[in-house]
């Protein structure tokens, strides 16, 4: 059933509510398409996500929480190295971490020795505690920052999760640093917008970056806590100007043209948004009368109250 814009104002505080009311008006046949349309070569498959080897020692989990599991519901991943393996997200639950590390246990031989979090959404954080089992206690990475917004907003607590987040070692928020794998090297970006503070995993050879929710794959994004003009910033840093793939932290893996898409859009609603506000028009209204131009495409999570949430972050920058 359609949802009102008070009801998503009211709920849709949090990248896995997104989602999830967003599930509520979407086609059937859109909640399913990025399934269907992997970049790498599928090595596992569960009703929450696919598991895709993108190259050598590199694996992307795609969620697919839109078909109604929410085990997961962020991307992630594994990168592994001689001496060492990194799982990417700690997810929605327990079960999503558990079953990722399994899966590096299964593809590399390890257990993860080391997590890293791209920031601090639910759908990212919740399940960190399930990368903890027996005498597997891998090196947990987040942003200070990261770690005490997880400890301050995400509800309901959990004292696994408390725990397991106060063994962090914390990335620096200024400055990348890396994490040598053995025979690979991962640079961790500090970055924001998204959130206050955000995090890239990458890689130079291959050329592959995880993004966390700084790209959405054909997928309108969250601006519940965006700073829109940072978000502008980081989403352009990330771009590469080789082949690369980037790893969205929802939707499908993409490339160049995917990834140009994406920073299109997020110039569209700049613009729209600064019209909107130079007019004096609230942003329900202003949202009201956006649309993207066709020649961006289709976009998933279509909703007047996606681009009104959109509306409202850019407003408080602008009347700063």
């Amino acid at each position: 059933m359609p949802i009102s814009r008070r009801d998503f104002l009211l709920s849709s505080g949090t990248c896995a509510a997104h989602l999830t009311l967003a599930a509520s008006v979407m086609p059937r046949a859109l909640r399913h398409a990025w399934a269907r349309t992997p970049l790498g070569t599928v090595v596992a498959r569960e009703p929450f996500g696919n598991l895709e080897r993108v190259a050598d020692g590199v694996w992307a989990l795609v969620s697919t929480p839109l078909t109604g599991d929410r085990t997961t519901i962020s991307n992630g991943g594994i990168i592994a190295g001689r001496n060492a393996v990194l799982a990417i997200e700690g997810f929605n639950q327990p079960q999503g971490a558990q079953w990722l590390a399994g899966k590096a246990r299964e593809l590399t031989g390890r257990w993860p020795t080391h997590v890293a979090l791209t920031h601090y959404h639910a759908d990212h954080a919740n399940g960190v505690a399930g990368y903890l089992a027996g005498s597997d206690h891998p090196e947990l990475r987040a942003t200070q920052r990261t770690r005490d917004l997880v400890l301050e907003r995400n509800k309901p607590e959990d004292p696994a999760r408390v725990a397991a987040l106060g063994q962090a070692l914390f990335i620096g928020a200024d400055q990348p640093s890396t994490l040598d794998l053995g025979g690979r090297v991962v640079r961790v970006v500090p970055r924001r917008g998204h959130t206050e503070s955000d995090v890239s995993i990458e890689l130079d050879d291959p050329s592959i970056v995880f993004c966390g929710d700084l790209f959405w794959n054909a997928m309108f994004p969250n601006y519940v806590d965006a700073i829109p003009t940072q978000l502008a910033q980081s989403v352009r840093a990330l771009r590469r100007t080789r082949d690369t793939v980037y790893v969205p932290g929802h939707g499908a893996l993409g490339k160049q043209p995917e990834y140009d898409r994406y920073t299109a859009m997020i110039d569209e609603v700049e613009r729209g948004a600064r019209a909107a506000y130079a007019k004096g028009l609230t942003p329900a209204d202003g949202a009201a009368g956006f649309t993207l131009p066709p020649s961006l495409g289709e976009w998933t999570l279509f909703s007047k109250a996606f681009y009104e949430r959109a509306f409202a972050a850019w407003y408080k920058e602008l009347k700063t």
